[in-house]
């Protein structure tokens, strides 16, 4: 079955309610395999059958729910519309009758068939939204916010011309600047929350700008400034020091200093020369290069990246289903209240008006705005933070797992290790060469050679400018070792310990421990052996600072390698990891971490390679290092974008952050909302009142989440 990922903007949602009758209708289509809504970044996730149906056909689906879809999100405006602006002058004149009022004059008051015209026309233009929502809410069988203000204003608004039209000339008793202001008060605040949300959380539009809008292009001998949408793969492009890569590409002349933070969360510049990769985005902090266009547009790096990070920031957190569900019951309990209220202040006695604006105040206060964004929001700015720390998290829920984590499994080459080895020890044995000579002569033989200890003594040799010998009639022995010629120095021969003569070597090192951890090479002249060369896997510069770091905020950390126990022992000690296991296979790595899940702990996986995939799936939460395998990045739940194990930290500490975030969004959300209704029932909140501090509750979320974009760990 062909099945089809779709994202659509969703307009018209005032509450979290909303979103969850989209979801039930769409969910019920049989072409339809999942619908999510996300209602902080107004979108709609759809996967569905195109033999079955369209995306045409889900756009009047949802439109019969009551609300809009489009396939374009750069139709949502965030400027302030003429009609809020409107409806703020018609609410002006109420606003100063009532500080005339404050003030102790009645001067200032329209009279009431002026306040009634007003009114109505404001109940009829701008209530008109509400009443439509209201009553595809209700024929959805879910109420949202709008059936609350419908309700609310339309009886006071109701009570109100029946007390003017029972007594003409009475003042008191018409509270038809609370009808209006409430829907002012409404209005306004539902713009602000969009803007936020849309300004502010949304991470996608300040990826867009890293971008240039132009770029220079070669033309014929010459290079001439076009337009980015002009640009195809093969083309050639020119960038100079200041200068913002346009594509990604690879440089075909001269060399520059690239910063390319916004994809690897690492601020230090990377060296760019002919032959290597340049990416969209990045910034040349010095140099010049030419290269040649290799992706364009959504194909390139930064262009995954956004449409990765716009799939998981619409997505829904596991957490998010307890606002949901609260959200679900909650309109039909406030009206339940609400009805209560009113009841019970006539009951004592209170008047028909006062308990009316008691039980209005109670149907305001109690919208489930605030309760609705608190997770999409803060998982919004979480997303967007570990982006730029170059963390790219799966979806929601890998950030919100990540987030509950206290213990991290480590794999140890390629992960703390940077998987290749390097001389750790140089020990000559012989007083008749020195060891310039002595480098010189290995790396001369090992040049030759393609294994990765051979690799590492030519690297070795390299590092110190030392010159290598001309070499002659070099062989190979397998599994031993190799030897050739060179003149002036006589028979070489370099390979393990035995091959040059060496099975029980003497000396300090050898006594020493650290020797078990490396692996030995030997060198021999002219069969007299010369030196012993100890290599070893290098652990990661920053490897011990970050264990230490996580040590701190109360993670256990676990070592498991296939590596032998010697080498695994030593970088389990080197960087105080107390729990190390070696000689794993795939198998024992799964068998360890389900042991792991199964007592209690919730485990995150760290690895690089096809070995690590089983147990990286079977972790609460798992980490792609940079330069992992296609199947560890496919497995894990995020993946880890630059060379620096900091990205762990990153990882982990930002999904903390995000999910302490959304815990003290829902708490202050619903006990908001607790205090609000007894506040309204008691009196001591008017509708108008009720009406700004429910769109200020929605505010007060959205900036708890915003705290969140503020956070920069790569300072620290």
């Amino acid at each position: 079955m062909p099945i089809i990922h779709q994202n659509f903007a969703i307009t018209g949602m005032t509450c979290q309610a909303c979103a969850n009758r989209i979801e039930k209708v769409l969910n019920k289509k049989p072409a339809i395999e999942t619908a999510t809504v996300n209602f902080a970044t107004e979108t709609l996730q759809v996967s569905y059958d195109n033999t079955k149906t369209s995306p045409d056909e889900i756009v009047a689906w949802v439109a019969k729910t009551g609300f809009g879809a489009t396939l374009d999100k750069s139709m949502m405006d965030t400027q302030m519309p003429w009609q809020l602006w409107v409806l703020w002058g018609l609410s002006l004149p109420f606003w100063v009758g009532m500080i005339g009022m404050m003030v102790g004059s009645h001067a200032l008051m329209m009279p009431v068939w002026v306040q009634f015209m007003l009114a109505t026309v404001v109940q009829v233009a701008y209530g008109a939204k509400f009443y439509q929502g209201a009553w595809a809410s209700i024929k959805g069988g879910l109420a949202n916010m709008d059936v609350l203000v419908a309700i609310g204003t339309t009886a006071i608004w109701a009570y109100s011309t029946y007390v003017w039209l029972t007594h003409p000339d009475a003042m008191h008793g018409v509270y038809f600047e609370a009808s209006v202001m409430v829907i002012a008060f409404v209005r306004l605040g539902k713009y602000l929350e969009h803007r936020t949300k849309t300004q502010s959380l949304d991470s996608l539009e300040l990826l867009t700008k890293l971008v240039p809008s132009m770029v220079h292009k070669q033309v014929g001998d010459g290079f001439v400034q076009v337009a980015i949408d002009e640009i195809g793969v093969g083309d050639v492009l020119l960038a100079n020091t200041g200068d913002k890569i346009a594509v990604d590409g690879v440089v075909i002349s001269g060399q520059a200093w690239a910063n390319e933070a916004h994809l690897t969360g690492e601020s230090a510049p990377v060296h760019k020369a002919v032959g290597q990769m340049v990416y969209a985005g990045s910034v040349l902090s010095d140099g010049s290069v030419t290269y040649k266009a290799c992706a364009t547009g959504a194909q390139t790096k930064l262009g995954d990246m956004m449409t990765a990070l716009a799939d998981a920031q619409g997505s829904k957190a596991n957490i998010a289903r307890f606002a949901d569900t609260v959200s679900a019951v909650f309109v039909p309990v406030v009206v339940a209240i609400a009805l209560l209220t009113f009841g019970v202040n006539l009951w004592f006695g209170t008047g028909f008006d006062t308990a009316l604006m008691r039980a209005v105040a109670v149907l305001v206060i109690a919208c489930p705005c605030a309760l609705g964004l608190a997770t999409p929001a803060a998982i919004m700015a979480g997303m967007g933070v570990a982006a730029r720390h170059g963390v790219w998290f799966r979806d929601a829920p890998s950030l919100e797992m990540a987030g509950r984590i206290d213990t991290i499994v480590f794999d140890k080459t390629g992960t703390l290790t940077k998987g290749e080895p390097v001389v750790a020890k140089w020990q000559s044995l012989s007083s008749a060469w020195s060891e310039q000579t002595l480098i010189a002569v290995t790396a001369s033989v090992e040049q030759y050679a393609t294994h990765p200890l051979a690799v590492a003594l030519v690297q070795f040799a390299k590092e110190r400018a030392i010159t290598l010998y001309t070499v002659q009639d070099v062989r190979t022995h397998t599994g031993q070792g190799m030897d050739a010629m060179i003149d002036g120095v006589g028979h070489i021969k370099v390979g393990a310990p035995s091959f040059v003569g060496l099975d029980n070597w003497q000396g300090d090192s050898r006594q020493s421990d650290d020797w078990d951890a490396m692996s030995v090479v030997a060198v021999a002249i002219n069969d007299e052996p010369v030196a012993i060369v100890g290599l070893a896997d290098a652990i990661k510069p920053d490897a011990k600072a970050i264990i230490e770091r996580l040590h701190q905020q109360g993670i256990t950390t676990m070592l498991m390698s296939g590596d032998r126990v010697s080498a695994v022992d030593a970088v389990a000690k080197g960087l105080g990891i107390e729990h190390a296991q070696a000689q794993m296979s795939p198998r024992d790595k799964l068998s360890a971490v389900e042991t792991q899940v199964k007592a209690g702990h919730q485990v995150a996986m760290v690895g690089d390679g096809v070995n690590d995939a089983p147990a990286m799936a079977a972790a609460q939460a798992s980490f792609a290092v940079g330069g992992a395998t296609d199947v560890a990045r496919h497995t894990a739940s995020a993946t880890l974008l630059g060379e620096s194990l900091s990205h762990v930290y990153y990882a982990y500490h930002i999904a903390k952050r995000t999910l302490d975030t959304i815990k003290q969004n829902l708490f202050f959300a619903l006990i908001y909302n607790c205090i609000g209704i007894v506040l309204a029932a008691m009196g001591l909140l008017s509708p108008v009142m009720a009406a700004a501090a429910m769109a200020l509750s929605s505010i007060s979320v959205l900036m708890n989440a915003l705290r969140l974009k503020r956070l920069n760990l790569m300072t620290e």
